[in-house]
């Protein structure tokens, strides 16, 4: 018998089918972010990683979005849903999209408080 999730996300993710993230979601996400800095994404396995000013804050996975359960927005994130982005993922906040006002809080608040992304240069 195989372990529960506390908490599943979608029932793709539980099954282990999960449909690629649609382009046009992620740019609807990116367009409800309210910011000055400068945002971008990268497409990887089929999903996407945003980045604000060169800081991973938001994953889509299966036309979700994902932040992590850090403490610094644990108060605006107290009646989200959590879910998994991917098996073997840790468990993460759903972001509701929707409410751009408070989406952008949520991100603005990531950006000050993750670590520059670090990516790996390849040695000539």
């Amino acid at each position: 018998m195989q372990p529960t999730r506390k908490v599943i996300c979608r029932k793709s993710v539980h099954l282990g089918h999960n449909m690629a993230s649609d382009l046009s979601y992620v740019e609807y996400v990116i367009g409800q972010i309210k910011t000055s800095g400068a945002i971008m994404y990268k497409k990887m396995f089929g999903e996407y990683l945003v980045y604000l000013n060169n800081k991973p804050v938001v994953m889509v996975c299966d036309n979700t979005a994902f932040v992590k359960m850090l403490d610094c927005i644990k108060p605006l994130m107290e009646d989200a849903e959590t879910g998994f982005p991917y098996d073997g993922a840790k468990e993460h906040y759903i972001v509701n999209t929707d409410d751009g006002e408070h989406f952008s809080k949520v991100v603005n608040i990531l950006e000050k408080n993750v670590p520059l992304s670090n990516s790996k240069k390849k040695k000539k």
